[in-house]
């Protein structure tokens, strides 16, 4: 029995016109009926494109929609969409993702509180529809917050995201008010697409720089969760390009446009009316070549089909005036008896006067100032099937990552792309043709069939590697078990910071949290349990932190030990040096000094260099930097170099948790023991040899601990649940 994929869009591929509903066919819907075919049955949910808050027409057009189309609707009332449509999703997040920020409107808070519950609501939907082994596929910039919400609710799920914008530098990207919320929404997903890898690197630098998290080059773990990141540039739909390339209505068509621009050379250029677009740039651009080039103003003849968008938003409508003001100045400065140079379309045209315009025009001037793809680079190509056409294409579309042999330009330098323009007319037949046949072939067999294949592949295959996760439940049992027995003895050797407590920017801040309490509070009423809170913080820490507790406490990773109910510090590394203290010290302080946002410390038996608040990738180079050049200064000093969360830090190799533990093991037997770390600190004790132990890495990373937790809370959760 195939399995299913449920689609997520803002919007259904269908148009309502009074009680009439049609099914559209554009590119996704052809690129997802090609997947699903046999493999797959699909799902659609989406918004239905009109505000409806009547009960009674919204329960007639879910009967309608499920019965005729097998769609699921999304409904949202008409403020509703002005909130979250017009509002957060296209006067906020879009001019970013566009790297526009003077764009950027973001004065109402109910735009947020839109954008969350109408996401809730595609989340809800998602919820009501999905079965245990269905694909999630969630599309754009209006729902960024479903892959976390879905997550939060199901996390069998496997859920995919695919951005069809670009996405921003970092520096670019933090300046929205919810550029976290909007992060860790994505981070819900487990396979996250991009276009580009451009864009794929742009967006970890904002995880890592907002987050404060690690991560590799395409893959994010966070919580016990990995967002697996993809590059997928999306295509066309080349199979209908083709077949009307073969049609005896598309040579009829390029028949009547060749008569109607007899002796014009014809310049095209199709987009929405968007200022991301770069309409006015390109009429610069026009307006120079026609200045430099008087002979060329009566065979010349620019054509702009602009399709309508967003007309109801201001800053479209100013952008619609500035334009047909700037074409007509155009027309009037550089008409001749016989030629308007620039013909101006603001509607839509059909596929076939669109197939054949791409296939007539000599030049493409495809300039936006920022685009994630731009299929219609990828139309013109397409529809060039002898190769005459050349493609004049803006280096920030992601499309001249794939279109290597069009001429590829800077949309802000008008004068430029008048020379390439001019460069475009005077290219001769022949290396046009070896131009475009290489870029055609690339369009044709990477369609966007090719391109959802591949995003859903990729998607399905994680389900297995994600299936197999390690079983606690068996752990849960035994701890319960001899917690419950009075007559058995129980120890538990808890590391603090990333086990017991979330790590925090300010280390000095990590104090106790009421749940924390709670739980201790719990623990330390149990006669036959005992408690070791385990860290690599100075004793004083310690006793400030916990040391109202009745537990047993050690410190800076094993070199003193406080016993359960004593207030008295022991020392376990009276024999041990530190004479290597000094030179390294000044090293650390080299480092100090030229990383911004890191600071040294000093305990009596380590060194620290914490690099938390420095720039994340900045200051993990120059982790990894000082990591081998201490390790090479102390080679023959009894020293451990450990690069950790954020920090260098060199200890004597006699010290470590794992012999502080052994020693107290060594003073009384038990039943049962459990020890929980985080890091590479607590290895030492998972590698111990005992008797009914039980070790537990919390968060990701190599380890010897038998059982895996996410996070600190599910550590609290698992303590808790094993209590009476």
């Amino acid at each position: 029995m195939p399995g299913t994929i449920i689609n997520v869009s803002n919007r259904l591929p269908i148009t309502i016109e009074g009680d009439q509903i049609k099914k559209s066919s554009g590119g996704l819907v052809t690129a997802l009926e090609a997947v699903s075919g046999g493999r797959y049955e699909l799902k659609w949910i989406g918004w239905t494109g009109e505000g409806c808050a009547d009960a009674t027409r919204q329960r007639g057009l879910e009967e309608r929609f499920t019965r005729e189309f097998g769609f699921v609707p999304v409904f949202m009332t008409q403020a509703e969409q002005a909130g979250f449509y017009e509002g957060f999703s296209n006067s906020s997040i879009w001019p970013l993702l566009h790297y526009l920020p003077s764009y950027m409107r973001y004065d109402d808070a109910q735009w947020w509180h839109d954008y969350r519950n109408v996401n809730q609501r595609f989340a809800d939907a998602v919820l009501r529809t999905a079965k245990d082994g269905d694909l999630v596929w969630v599309h754009d910039y209006q729902l960024m917050l479903v892959p976390a919400m879905l997550r939060a609710a199901n996390p069998s799920l496997r859920t995919g995201f695919f951005l069809h914008t670009p996405f921003p530098s970092y520096e670019i990207f933090r300046c929205h008010p919810h550029r976290v919320d909007l992060i860790e929404g994505l981070l819900g997903a487990d396979q996250i697409g991009f276009h580009t890898f451009g864009y794929a690197r742009h967006f970890r630098s904002a995880v890592v720089r907002l987050l404060g998290i690690d991560a590799e080059l395409m893959r994010i773990r966070r919580d016990g969760h990995t967002s697996h990141l993809g590059v997928y540039p999306i295509g066309i739909n080349a199979a209908k390009f083709e077949e009307e390339l073969n049609t005896q209505q598309h040579r009829a068509q390029c028949e009547h446009f060749r008569a109607n621009f007899a002796h014009k050379r014809v310049v095209l250029s199709v987009e929405r009316m968007d200022y991301t677009k770069g309409i006015l740039r390109r009429l610069q651009a026009i307006d120079q070549f026609l200045a430099a080039n008087a002979d060329k103003h009566d065979e010349m003849k620019f054509i702009f089909i602009s399709v309508p968008s967003r007309e109801r938003v201001e800053e479209y409508q100013d952008l619609l005036s500035e334009v047909e003001s700037q074409i007509g100045r155009l027309n009037g400065r550089y008409a001749t008896i016989n030629n308007s140079p620039i013909h101006f379309i603001h509607g839509t045209v059909t596929f076939t006067e669109l197939c054949a315009l791409y296939a007539l025009a000599e030049v493409a001037m495809v300039t936006p100032l920022r685009d994630g793809m731009n299929l219609v680079a990828k139309e013109y190509v397409a529809a060039q099937r002898d190769g005459a056409g050349v493609l004049v294409l803006s280096e920030f579309a992601g499309a001249a990552e794939e279109l290597f042999n069009a001429i590829v330009v800077n949309p802000y330098d008008a004068q430029g792309v008048a020379a390439y323009l001019r460069e475009a007319l005077e290219m001769p037949l022949e290396q046009r043709r070896e131009r475009m046949r290489p870029m055609r072939d690339r369009v044709m067999k990477f369609d966007a069939s090719w391109w959802a294949t591949s995003f859903i592949d990729d998607l399905a295959a994680l389900e297995l590697v994600s299936s197999v996760a390690p079983d606690i439940d068996d752990a849960q049992r035994r701890v319960a078990s001899a917690v419950a027995d009075n007559s058995k003895r129980v120890v538990l050797f808890l590391d603090y910071d990333g086990t017991l407590r979330e790590i925090v920017k300010d280390p000095g801040t990590a104090t106790v949290t009421t749940e924390m309490r709670w739980l201790f509070d719990r623990l330390r009423r149990l006669e036959n349990v005992d408690v070791t809170i385990i860290s690599g913080r100075t004793p004083q820490d310690l006793d400030a932190f916990v040391g109202e507790f009745p537990f047993g406490l050690i410190a800076e990773h094993g070199a003193a030990l406080c016993r359960p109910g004593s207030s008295d510090w022991e020392q376990l590394d009276r024999n041990v040096s530190y004479a290597w203290k000094e030179e390294l010290l000044r090293v650390l302080q080299l480092y100090e000094a030229s990383t911004p946002g890191s600071r040294v410390e000093e305990k009596r038996t380590s060194l620290v260099w914490h690099y938390r608040q420095a720039d994340p990738e900045f200051g993990h180079q120059k982790a990894m930097d000082l990591a081998e050049e201490l390790s090479t200064i102390a080679a023959n000093d009894p020293v451990q170099i450990r690069h950790g969360r954020k920090i260098v830090e060199v200890t004597a190799s006699h010290v470590n948790k794992g012999a502080a533990v052994a020693r107290l093991l060594s003073e009384r037997q038990y039943d049962l023991i459990l020890a929980a770390g985080d890091d590479t600190t607590d290895e030492s004790m998972f590698r111990l040899d005992l008797q009914n132990f039980i070790t537990i890495r919390v968060g990701d990373g190599d380890t010897l601990a038998r059982y895996r937790l996410p996070t600190p809370a599910a550590l609290r959760a698992f303590l808790a649940r094993s209590l009476p």
